[in-house]
Protein backbone atom coordinates (compact mmCIF):
# COMPACT_ATOMS: atom_id res chain seq x y z
CA UNK A 1 0.00 0.00 0.00
CA UNK A 2 2.96 2.37 0.46
CA UNK A 3 2.95 3.27 -3.27
CA UNK A 4 -0.43 4.98 -2.78
CA UNK A 5 0.72 6.99 0.26
CA UNK A 6 1.26 10.67 -0.51
CA UNK A 7 4.05 12.74 0.99
CA UNK A 8 4.28 16.48 1.59
CA UNK A 9 5.50 19.09 4.05
CA UNK A 10 3.31 21.09 6.40
CA UNK A 11 4.34 24.16 8.39
CA UNK A 12 3.04 23.82 11.97
CA UNK A 13 3.92 25.47 15.25
CA UNK A 14 7.02 27.10 13.72
CA UNK A 15 8.52 23.94 12.18
CA UNK A 16 8.22 22.18 8.82
CA UNK A 17 7.05 18.60 9.25
CA UNK A 18 7.14 15.87 6.63
CA UNK A 19 3.89 13.90 6.61
CA UNK A 20 2.67 10.72 4.94
CA UNK A 21 -1.08 10.61 4.28
CA UNK A 22 -3.66 8.40 2.66
CA UNK A 23 -7.41 7.88 2.67
CA UNK A 24 -10.58 9.80 3.41
CA UNK A 25 -12.83 9.89 6.46
CA UNK A 26 -12.33 10.62 10.15
CA UNK A 27 -8.72 11.64 10.82
CA UNK A 28 -6.32 9.28 12.61
CA UNK A 29 -2.87 10.70 13.40
CA UNK A 30 -0.06 8.18 13.99
CA UNK A 31 2.95 9.33 16.06
CA UNK A 32 6.15 7.30 15.88
CA UNK A 33 8.78 6.86 18.58
CA UNK A 34 12.57 6.71 18.95
CA UNK A 35 14.44 6.01 16.71
CA UNK A 36 11.80 5.74 14.03
CA UNK A 37 9.78 7.81 11.53
CA UNK A 38 6.43 7.75 9.75
CA UNK A 39 7.61 4.50 8.17
CA UNK A 40 7.16 2.57 11.42
CA UNK A 41 3.41 2.74 10.67
CA UNK A 42 3.75 1.26 7.16
CA UNK A 43 1.60 -1.75 8.09
CA UNK A 44 -1.24 0.34 9.54
CA UNK A 45 -2.02 2.57 6.56
CA UNK A 46 -3.72 -0.03 4.37
CA UNK A 47 -6.10 -1.57 6.94
CA UNK A 48 -7.10 1.78 8.43
CA UNK A 49 -7.67 3.39 5.04
CA UNK A 50 -9.70 0.39 3.85
CA UNK A 51 -11.85 0.74 6.99
CA UNK A 52 -12.71 4.32 6.02
CA UNK A 53 -10.22 6.51 7.84
CA UNK A 54 -7.94 9.33 6.75
CA UNK A 55 -4.47 8.36 8.04
CA UNK A 56 -1.65 10.85 8.59
CA UNK A 57 1.76 9.94 10.03
CA UNK A 58 4.30 12.75 10.47
CA UNK A 59 8.01 12.56 10.98
CA UNK A 60 7.90 14.33 14.31
CA UNK A 61 9.97 17.40 15.17
CA UNK A 62 13.70 16.66 14.75
CA UNK A 63 13.20 13.29 13.06
CA UNK A 64 13.96 11.97 9.58
CA UNK A 65 12.75 14.39 6.88
CA UNK A 66 11.20 16.94 9.27
CA UNK A 67 12.89 20.13 10.42
CA UNK A 68 15.24 19.88 13.39
CA UNK A 69 15.48 23.12 15.43
CA UNK A 70 19.00 23.81 16.70
CA UNK A 71 17.90 24.88 20.20
CA UNK A 72 17.57 21.88 22.52
CA UNK A 73 14.87 23.73 24.47
CA UNK A 74 12.59 23.53 21.40
CA UNK A 75 11.75 19.87 22.13
CA UNK A 76 9.63 20.07 25.28
CA UNK A 77 6.35 18.18 25.50
CA UNK A 78 4.55 21.49 25.14
CA UNK A 79 6.27 21.99 21.77
CA UNK A 80 5.57 18.40 20.70
CA UNK A 81 1.91 18.38 21.67
CA UNK A 82 1.61 21.82 20.10
CA UNK A 83 2.85 20.30 16.84
CA UNK A 84 0.11 17.65 16.97
CA UNK A 85 -2.72 20.08 17.67
CA UNK A 86 -1.45 22.48 14.98
CA UNK A 87 -1.12 19.60 12.50
CA UNK A 88 -4.72 18.49 13.05
CA UNK A 89 -5.91 22.03 12.35
CA UNK A 90 -3.54 22.47 9.38
CA UNK A 91 -5.12 19.37 7.86
CA UNK A 92 -8.48 21.16 7.96
CA UNK A 93 -9.86 19.13 10.85
CA UNK A 94 -11.21 20.16 14.24
CA UNK A 95 -10.74 16.81 15.96
CA UNK A 96 -8.80 13.57 15.46
CA UNK A 97 -7.93 10.25 17.02
CA UNK A 98 -4.26 10.27 18.02
CA UNK A 99 -2.21 7.06 18.26
CA UNK A 100 1.35 7.04 19.56
CA UNK A 101 4.10 4.47 20.01
CA UNK A 102 7.16 4.76 22.28
CA UNK A 103 7.90 8.54 22.55
CA UNK A 104 4.84 9.12 20.39
CA UNK A 105 2.72 7.64 23.20
CA UNK A 106 3.60 10.32 25.81
CA UNK A 107 2.92 12.95 23.14
CA UNK A 108 -0.45 11.35 22.38
CA UNK A 109 -1.41 10.89 26.05
CA UNK A 110 -0.35 14.44 26.93
CA UNK A 111 -2.18 15.93 23.95
CA UNK A 112 -5.32 14.07 25.06
CA UNK A 113 -4.86 15.28 28.64
CA UNK A 114 -4.36 18.92 27.61
CA UNK A 115 -6.73 19.16 24.62
CA UNK A 116 -9.65 16.71 24.91
CA UNK A 117 -11.59 19.18 22.74
CA UNK A 118 -9.27 18.29 19.83
CA UNK A 119 -8.14 14.72 20.63
CA UNK A 120 -11.41 12.79 20.55
CA UNK A 121 -9.77 9.46 21.42
CA UNK A 122 -6.23 8.26 22.14
CA UNK A 123 -4.25 5.03 21.85
CA UNK A 124 -0.80 4.40 23.31
CA UNK A 125 1.51 1.56 22.27
CA UNK A 126 4.27 0.43 24.64
CA UNK A 127 4.32 3.46 26.95
CA UNK A 128 1.32 3.92 29.28
CA UNK A 129 0.14 7.38 30.40
CA UNK A 130 2.79 8.48 32.92
CA UNK A 131 1.01 11.76 33.56
CA UNK A 132 1.41 14.65 33.46
CA UNK A 133 4.92 14.78 31.97
CA UNK A 134 5.31 11.58 29.98
CA UNK A 135 8.01 9.79 31.96
CA UNK A 136 10.08 9.97 35.14
CA UNK A 137 12.83 12.64 35.11
CA UNK A 138 16.56 11.77 35.03
CA UNK A 139 16.94 13.02 38.63
CA UNK A 140 14.74 10.05 39.60
CA UNK A 141 15.86 7.40 37.09
CA UNK A 142 19.52 8.08 37.91
CA UNK A 143 18.78 7.03 41.48
CA UNK A 144 16.84 3.96 40.32
CA UNK A 145 19.13 2.66 37.58
CA UNK A 146 22.42 4.59 37.76
CA UNK A 147 24.29 6.88 35.38
CA UNK A 148 24.42 4.24 32.62
CA UNK A 149 20.65 4.04 32.26
CA UNK A 150 20.04 4.98 28.63
CA UNK A 151 17.87 8.05 29.34
CA UNK A 152 20.53 9.39 31.71
CA UNK A 153 23.29 8.48 29.25
CA UNK A 154 21.44 10.43 26.54
CA UNK A 155 21.69 13.65 28.58
CA UNK A 156 25.34 14.17 27.58
CA UNK A 157 25.33 16.45 24.50
CA UNK A 158 27.14 14.97 21.53
CA UNK A 159 27.96 11.55 23.00
CA UNK A 160 25.06 9.32 21.98
CA UNK A 161 24.57 11.61 18.97
CA UNK A 162 27.93 10.58 17.53
CA UNK A 163 27.58 6.89 18.38
CA UNK A 164 24.18 6.56 16.75
CA UNK A 165 25.03 8.61 13.63
CA UNK A 166 28.33 6.84 12.89
CA UNK A 167 26.78 4.01 10.83
CA UNK A 168 23.06 4.54 10.27
CA UNK A 169 22.17 1.11 8.81
CA UNK A 170 24.02 -0.64 11.64
CA UNK A 171 22.33 1.59 14.23
CA UNK A 172 18.87 0.67 12.98
CA UNK A 173 19.67 -3.04 12.66
CA UNK A 174 20.99 -3.14 16.23
CA UNK A 175 18.36 -0.91 17.82
CA UNK A 176 15.41 -2.67 16.24
CA UNK A 177 16.73 -6.15 16.98
CA UNK A 178 17.92 -5.32 20.51
CA UNK A 179 14.51 -4.07 21.60
CA UNK A 180 12.49 -6.77 19.84
CA UNK A 181 10.78 -9.85 21.16
CA UNK A 182 13.11 -11.85 18.88
CA UNK A 183 16.11 -10.94 21.04
CA UNK A 184 16.55 -13.88 23.47
CA UNK A 185 17.77 -11.42 26.13
CA UNK A 186 14.26 -9.92 26.24
CA UNK A 187 12.51 -13.12 27.34
CA UNK A 188 12.57 -11.42 30.72
CA UNK A 189 12.41 -7.65 29.99
CA UNK A 190 14.89 -5.38 31.73
CA UNK A 191 15.82 -1.69 31.63
CA UNK A 192 18.36 -0.64 29.00
CA UNK A 193 21.62 -0.07 30.87
CA UNK A 194 24.76 0.77 28.85
CA UNK A 195 27.56 -1.42 30.30
CA UNK A 196 30.53 0.46 31.74
CA UNK A 197 33.20 0.94 29.08
CA UNK A 198 30.93 -0.39 26.32
CA UNK A 199 29.41 1.38 23.36
CA UNK A 200 25.72 2.24 23.32
CA UNK A 201 24.76 -0.52 20.86
CA UNK A 202 27.34 -3.15 21.70
CA UNK A 203 30.20 -4.65 19.70
CA UNK A 204 30.54 -7.50 17.24
CA UNK A 205 28.74 -8.15 13.94
CA UNK A 206 25.29 -6.79 13.26
CA UNK A 207 22.50 -9.19 14.32
CA UNK A 208 20.46 -11.16 11.82
CA UNK A 209 17.22 -9.37 11.00
CA UNK A 210 14.02 -10.84 12.45
CA UNK A 211 11.29 -11.95 10.05
CA UNK A 212 9.26 -8.73 10.42
CA UNK A 213 12.17 -6.52 9.34
CA UNK A 214 13.75 -6.43 5.87
CA UNK A 215 16.96 -4.91 4.49
CA UNK A 216 14.71 -2.49 2.56
CA UNK A 217 13.14 -1.36 5.84
CA UNK A 218 16.58 -0.66 7.30
CA UNK A 219 17.59 1.27 4.17
CA UNK A 220 14.42 3.39 4.37
CA UNK A 221 15.04 4.42 7.98
CA UNK A 222 18.73 5.11 7.32
CA UNK A 223 18.05 7.10 4.15
CA UNK A 224 15.51 9.35 5.87
CA UNK A 225 17.78 10.02 8.84
CA UNK A 226 20.69 10.83 6.53
CA UNK A 227 18.99 14.16 5.73
CA UNK A 228 20.48 15.58 8.94
CA UNK A 229 24.04 14.29 8.41
CA UNK A 230 26.10 13.87 11.58
CA UNK A 231 23.23 15.47 13.54
CA UNK A 232 20.82 12.71 12.48
CA UNK A 233 20.04 11.85 16.10
CA UNK A 234 20.53 15.19 17.82
CA UNK A 235 16.92 16.31 17.35
CA UNK A 236 15.50 12.99 18.62
CA UNK A 237 17.91 12.93 21.57
CA UNK A 238 16.86 16.46 22.49
CA UNK A 239 13.46 15.01 23.36
CA UNK A 240 15.21 13.09 26.17
CA UNK A 241 17.12 16.20 27.21
CA UNK A 242 13.80 17.87 28.05
CA UNK A 243 12.38 15.15 30.31
CA UNK A 244 13.39 16.94 33.52
CA UNK A 245 12.04 20.21 32.14
CA UNK A 246 8.76 18.55 31.09
CA UNK A 247 8.15 17.58 34.71
CA UNK A 248 8.65 21.21 35.74
CA UNK A 249 6.56 22.73 32.95
CA UNK A 250 3.63 20.34 33.38
CA UNK A 251 3.58 20.24 37.19
CA UNK A 252 0.39 22.33 37.23
CA UNK A 253 -1.45 19.42 35.55
CA UNK A 254 -0.48 16.87 38.22
CA UNK A 255 -3.60 14.87 39.05
CA UNK A 256 -5.19 15.29 35.60
CA UNK A 257 -6.24 12.13 33.81
CA UNK A 258 -7.39 11.12 30.35
CA UNK A 259 -11.02 12.12 29.77
CA UNK A 260 -11.45 10.66 26.27
CA UNK A 261 -11.80 7.02 25.12
CA UNK A 262 -8.44 5.24 25.35
CA UNK A 263 -6.63 2.08 24.27
CA UNK A 264 -3.33 0.63 25.47
CA UNK A 265 -1.31 -2.05 23.66
CA UNK A 266 2.03 -3.50 24.74
CA UNK A 267 4.19 -6.61 24.42
CA UNK A 268 5.11 -8.83 27.33
CA UNK A 269 8.78 -8.64 26.24
CA UNK A 270 8.83 -4.83 26.03
CA UNK A 271 11.56 -3.30 28.21
CA UNK A 272 9.14 -0.53 29.19
CA UNK A 273 7.12 -3.07 31.19
CA UNK A 274 10.18 -3.69 33.41
CA UNK A 275 10.54 -0.08 34.56
CA UNK A 276 9.88 0.92 38.15
CA UNK A 277 6.16 1.28 38.88
CA UNK A 278 4.99 0.59 35.32
CA UNK A 279 3.39 -2.73 36.27
CA UNK A 280 1.24 -0.99 38.90
CA UNK A 281 0.31 1.76 36.44
CA UNK A 282 -0.74 -0.73 33.77
CA UNK A 283 -2.77 -2.71 36.32
CA UNK A 284 -4.68 0.44 37.37
CA UNK A 285 -4.90 2.08 33.94
CA UNK A 286 -8.65 2.55 34.15
CA UNK A 287 -8.15 4.96 37.06
CA UNK A 288 -5.95 7.23 34.88
CA UNK A 289 -8.16 6.69 31.83
CA UNK A 290 -11.73 5.97 33.03
CA UNK A 291 -12.94 5.51 29.45
CA UNK A 292 -10.35 2.80 28.75
CA UNK A 293 -11.70 0.58 25.98
CA UNK A 294 -9.14 -2.19 26.29
CA UNK A 295 -5.69 -3.12 27.53
CA UNK A 296 -3.98 -5.53 25.13
CA UNK A 297 -0.82 -7.48 26.01
CA UNK A 298 0.80 -9.32 23.09
CA UNK A 299 2.71 -12.49 24.10
CA UNK A 300 6.27 -12.66 22.79
CA UNK A 301 6.19 -9.10 21.45
CA UNK A 302 8.99 -6.69 22.25
CA UNK A 303 9.16 -2.91 22.06
CA UNK A 304 8.38 -2.31 18.35
CA UNK A 305 4.72 -3.17 18.78
CA UNK A 306 3.12 -2.17 15.45
CA UNK A 307 6.10 -3.40 13.42
CA UNK A 308 6.50 -6.73 15.22
CA UNK A 309 2.79 -7.58 15.43
CA UNK A 310 0.96 -5.58 12.75
CA UNK A 311 -2.05 -7.90 12.43
CA UNK A 312 -2.78 -7.88 16.17
CA UNK A 313 -2.20 -4.13 16.46
CA UNK A 314 -4.40 -3.40 13.45
CA UNK A 315 -7.17 -5.56 14.90
CA UNK A 316 -6.98 -3.75 18.24
CA UNK A 317 -6.99 -0.32 16.58
CA UNK A 318 -9.91 -1.13 14.30
CA UNK A 319 -11.91 -2.55 17.20
CA UNK A 320 -11.21 0.60 19.23
CA UNK A 321 -12.05 2.95 16.38
CA UNK A 322 -15.20 1.00 15.59
CA UNK A 323 -16.51 1.53 19.11
CA UNK A 324 -16.03 5.32 19.12
CA UNK A 325 -18.98 7.69 18.79
CA UNK A 326 -19.35 9.04 15.27
CA UNK A 327 -16.95 11.88 14.48
CA UNK A 328 -18.71 15.23 14.62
Amino acid sequence: MTAAIEHRFVEVNGVKLHIAEQGEGPLVVLLHGFPESWYSWRHQFGPLVEAGYRVVAPDQRGYARSESPADADAYSLLHLTGDVIALIHALGEERAVVVGHDWGAPVAWTAAMLRPDVVRAVAGLSVPPVLPAGMAPPSVTRQQYGDRYYQVYFQQPGVADAELARDLPSTFRRMLFNGSGDNPANEKPRPWIVPEGASLLGAGPDPELPSWLTPEDIDTFARDYAHHGDRAFTGPLNWYRNIERNNELLAVFRGRGIDVPALYVTGDRDMVTSLHGIDRLIASLDKVAPKLHDKVVLPGCGHWTQQERPAEVNAALLDFLGHLPAAG
